[in-house]
C-alpha cells in the first residue's frame, strides 16, 4: 500500500513538472530558421540596442513545480513512517516544507505585481533605440519607401503574433515563404490545445539592409519589443526578419522568409 502511495504521488508531481514545462510560445518560438543574413547580424550586434525595461521575474512558472515537489514531499514522509508515531513525526518536516513554499510564492507574487507595472504602453514614452537615421544608411537604396515599409513590418509582426495565437494556419500562409509556413505548421501541431496569448506591449523597428539575392530582393528589420504571453511576465525580443520580394514578378508581395535572434541564448 505504501509502495503504491508513493507510486502514486511520483506520478502526480510529474505530472505538475510537465504541465508546467509545455508552455506555447509566441510566434517563431524565440529561434532562428529560415533565410539567414550575416551582413544584417553584424551590424545588429554593433548597433546599441533599446535598453530593456525590467522583466518581471520568471520564477513564477515555478511555482507549480515547487508546489507540486512540496506536497509530494511532504505525503512521502508522511507515509514512509511506520503506524501513527512515524507520521506525527514526518508532519513537522512536512509543515516546514509547505511554509517555506507558501513564502515563496508570495515572494514571487509580490516580486510579478512590481514587475507588471511596466506593462502599460498607453503611458510610457516611445523606447528610446539609440540607432542612427536611416538616411546615413548606405546599403538602403535612397527611393526605397523606408517609413511605409516599417509601419506594414510592424503591422505584419503584430498580426502574425496573433494568427499564431488563434492557429490560424491560412492567415501565416499569406504573410511568409513555404519554408517559414512550414516551420510554423509543425510548432502549431507540437502546441497541441495549448492556449497562446501573446500580448505586444511595445514594439520599434529599423530597416538593416535592402539587397538583391538572385530573383529576390531582400530587406532586413530589426524588431525590438516587449511581449507578455499568457499573462505572464514581460519579455524582450531582439530579432531580425528577413523580409523577400520576387522582383521577376509584378503581383509579388513581401513575404517572410527568415529569423535571426539577435541575442542568442
Amino acid at each position: 500500500m505504501k509502495r503504491f502511495l508513493m507510486l502514486l504521488i511520483i506520478a502526480i508531481t510529474c505530472v505538475s513538472l510537465l504541465a508546467s514545462i509545455a508552455e506555447a510560445r509566441r510566434f517563431g518560438g524565440g529561434g532562428s530558421f529560415g533565410k539567414q543574413r550575416s551582413a544584417p547580424a553584424q551590424q545588429a550586434q554593433r548597433a546599441p540596442s533599446a535598453a530593456p525595461a525590467p522583466a518581471s521575474p520568471s520564477g513564477n512558472r515555478w511555482l507549480g513545480p515547487l508546489a507540486g515537489l512540496a506536497v509530494g514531499a511532504g505525503l512521502m514522509a508522511m507515509f514512509s513512517g511506520g503506524g501513527m508515531g512515524g507520521m506525527m513525526g514526518s508532519l513537522l518536516p512536512a509543515l516546514l516544507i509547505a511554509a517555506v513554499v507558501m513564502f515563496l510564492i508570495s515572494r514571487f507574487r509580490g516580486s510579478q505585481q512590481t514587475g507588471n507595472a511596466y506593462a502599460a504602453p498607453s503611458s510610457q514614452s516611445p523606447p528610446q533605440t539609440g540607432y542612427a537615421p536611416v538616411s546615413a544608411q548606405p546599403n538602403i537604396p535612397a527611393d526605397f519607401p523606408v517609413e511605409s515599409f516599417l509601419r506594414n513590418a510592424k503591422a505584419s509582426f503584430i498580426r502574425l503574433q496573433a494568427a499564431n495565437d488563434r492557429k490560424d494556419i491560412n492567415d501565416v500562409r499569406e504573410y511568409t515563404t513555404p519554408e517559414i509556413f512550414a516551420e510554423i505548421s509543425m510548432q502549431m501541431q507540437e502546441r497541441g490545445n495549448t492556449v497562446q496569448n501573446t500580448e505586444v506591449l511595445n514594439l520599434d523597428a529599423r530597416l538593416l539592409e535592402v539587397a538583391n539575392d538572385g530573383d529576390y530582393v531582400i530587406a532586413s528589420v530589426r524588431f525590438n519589443a516587449q511581449l507578455r504571453e499568457n499573462a505572464g511576465e514581460i519579455e524582450n525580443v531582439d530579432e531580425i526578419w528577413n523580409l523577400q520580394k520576387n522582383m521577376r514578378d509584378d503581383q509579388s508581395v513581401w513575404l517572410l522568409a527568415g529569423i535571426q535572434q539577435v541575442n542568442f541564448q
